[in-house]
């Protein structure tokens, strides 16, 4: 029997145990941002969706508002990286455990850094997969930069 916590387990527990107050819901599996906005019943910029890029030597998570992509030319010029790509599948699984798309954004439960697009601040409830394709967590944003504490920039286009 495999006894190591889910990420799911992992991330309500650094939840609960720093107060945050946060709903789960499960859904039925969804693979795309906009699939998890409608069974959600959100709007598709209240997703809080995590990506995992290599920049110049270190492996970063992204989380941008659902409706948005990482730009490149943005990141390279406001964050002065000089090398920027997505990580492949087999690297996210060995970062992570999951599969893209079920990723929460939250760095911290991987051990990476978190860098967090400003635009997501406008939201004031936040949505995104918790470590699995069929559930799904909210929580404020305001909570979500407390905990995390991500870097903070513009990021996205």
């Amino acid at each position: 029997m495999n006894s190591t916590p889910s990420v799911f387990e992992r991330l309500t527990g650094f939840l609960l145990a720093d107060g945050v107050a946060f709903q789960v819901s499960r859904h039925e599996a969804v693979f795309t941002s906009e699939e998890a906005a409608r069974v959600r019943g959100t709007s598709l910029s209240s997703g809080a969706k995590a990506l995992i890029c290599k920049v110049d030597d270190a492996f970063v998570m992204f989380v941008l508002p659902a409706d948005r992509r990482l730009a490149g030319k943005l990141v390279r010029r406001n964050a002065g990286v000089r090398n920027l790509r997505f990580a492949s599948r087999d690297e996210v699984l060995d970062l992570t455990g999951l599969a893209p798309g079920s990723i929460p954004p939250f760095g911290k439960l991987f051990g990476l850094e978190t860098w967090c697009d400003e635009r997501l601040a406008q939201e004031p409830c936040i949505n995104f997969n918790a470590g699995d394709h069929s559930i799904s967590i909210s929580m404020s944003y305001a909570e979500y930069e407390r905990v995390e504490n991500p870097r903070l920039g513009q990021f996205t286009e």
